[in-house]
């Protein structure tokens, strides 16, 4: 098999599928780098422990461990995470093999035509990856690689995994944007997303969940020409919302023009790109003026009728759309989560499983206020049970309906109409004729049906 940047961002599609690991499908699955002392590495040792690829059936999806232990004299734990994220980036030179994700959301996928040509085991792409590391990073001077697809001990490391992760999260969370003087950016993904830059902050880490700002200033100062770099944010232009002139100007040079802005806690005004690696979505639910989340392992619809998969076709390709935000489910621990939104008080939905694993930083007053799939399935079920709990989107309501009524009212203020009007909503003559003000235009009918061409009319 081939090896090289010439197979960054292949994809392997369900015809050309022999194998894959993880994704959507299969809740088994981990990727995890660890440094360890120089006596516990074996150099050169890969194993499978498990199924190898040769005992699958073809078109499988089956569960998937990738343990990889390192050591270097100027090796230490702080760059663990660094090299972890490589593993996307050098699966991705390997031809045949595609890599989407990271942490335990990892997703591999091994084609027919590679396993045809010989690579009947895992132990192939352990190679590879070994080679990758030494020739891009020497500080690795010894590196073992263990596969495990014996669901049992996929189980087992998985634990021990996400303990690991949760504490080089919690390490992050002690600092705030304020109190650095840089940021740092992200353009590994640019082989899937050519306009995409990540910007990671202490208060909002890259949406792929494994990349902080301790991590990524790691990786700096390790590769200083890797894919990792400084951000200077220069001035503040608006610190609710999150715009820097020293970021946009770097977004608009690494997107050669592409993305002019963008603003690190809104999912309406230039929200930030992403590429598709995302841990999880936030999108606006127009039927109720909220913001609902959803993760990568939901299965079926969301509140608004569409899948994760769906909205992640208007959420990824570096491009920007108005009420949809990629995001790491560390996200929603940050002080600054979409808090030119409302933050936790806009959030109205969200799943279960996402609610238990974030239920301490969610504010006491918000968490039976927030609905998940055990109560509603719809859009109009959401609506009755957020009026049923009072919830602080309510009140928004309430504002709207008063001046609707007002039989007197010749004008609608602005700020009584939701912030992103949904297509084909119709406002009925208020005593035979009334104003609307929308974005300093002005309307005069007896009836007025506003329909929504693109997020910015």
């Amino acid at each position: 098999m081939e090896i090289g940047e010439m197979y960054e961002g292949e994809r392997i599609r369900k015809p050309e599928l022999y194998a894959e690991f993880g994704g959507l499908d299969v809740p088994r699955k981990f990727e995890l780098v660890l440094v360890k002392p120089m006596e516990e590495v074996q150099h050169g040792k890969v194993e499978v422990v498990g199924p190898d690829l040769s005992q699958l059936q073809v078109g499988g999806a089956y569960p998937l461990g990738i343990l990889i232990e390192v050591a270097g004299s100027k090796l230490d734990r702080d760059i663990e995470g660094v090299l972890e994220r490589r593993v996307h980036y050098f699966t991705n030179y390997i031809e045949g093999v595609m890599h989407v994700n990271q942490r335990s959301d990892v997703w591999v996928r091994i084609s027919k035509k590679s396993y045809d040509k010989g690579m009947k085991s895992l132990s192939w792409v352990g190679r590879a990856l070994m080679l990758l590391f030494k020739r891009s990073l020497p500080i690795v001077e010894k590196i073992q690689i263990t596969f495990f697809t014996d669901p049992a001990k996929v189980d087992e490391h998985l634990r021990e995994a996400v303990k690991v992760y949760n504490a080089r999260d919690e390490r992050a969370r002690g600092l705030t944007e304020e109190e650095v003087e840089d940021f740092y950016s992200c353009v590994l993904c640019q082989s899937f997303a050519p306009s995409h830059v990540c910007i990671i902050t202490p208060n909002r880490m890259g949406g792929c969940g494994s990349i902080s700002w301790f991590d990524a200033r790691a990786s700096s100062n390790v590769d200083p020409k890797g894919p990792n770099f400084p951000v200077k944010k220069g001035e503040c232009l608006d610190p609710v919302k999150g715009i820097y002139t020293g970021v946009n100007k770097v977004v608009q040079d690494r997107s050669l023009g592409a993305i002019q802005q963008i603003s690190l806690h809104t999912l309406f005004d230039h929200p930030h790109t992403s590429c598709g690696c995302f841990e999880s979505i936030a999108f606006y639910v127009p039927e109720v003026d909220g913001v609902a989340i959803v993760h990568r392992d939901f299965k079926g619809p969301t509140v608004n009728g569409l899948t994760f998969s769906t909205m992640a076709g208007h959420t990824s390709g570096g491009t920007q759309n108005e009420g949809f935000l990629g995001m790491a489910i560390e996200y929603l621990r940050s002080t600054k989560f979409i808090q030119a939104d409302g933050g936790w008080k806009r959030v109205v939905w969200m799943p279960q499983q996402i609610k238990d694993r974030v239920k301490e930083s969610i504010p006491n007053e918000m968490r039976e206020l927030i609905a998940t799939e055990n109560e509603v399935k719809t859009a109009g079920e959401l609506r009755e049970f957020l009026r049923s709990k009072n919830h602080p989107v309510v009140e928004k309501w309430k504002e709207l309906e008063k001046a609707k009524e007002a039989q007197t009212a010749r004008e609608i203020p602005p700020e009584t109409l939701p912030a992103f009007v949904p297509a084909g909503l119709e406002i009925p003559a208020i005593g035979g004729g009334f104003k609307i003000i929308l974005k300093n235009a002005k309307i005069t009918a007896e009836r007025v049906i506003i329909k929504r061409e693109d997020s910015k009319k």
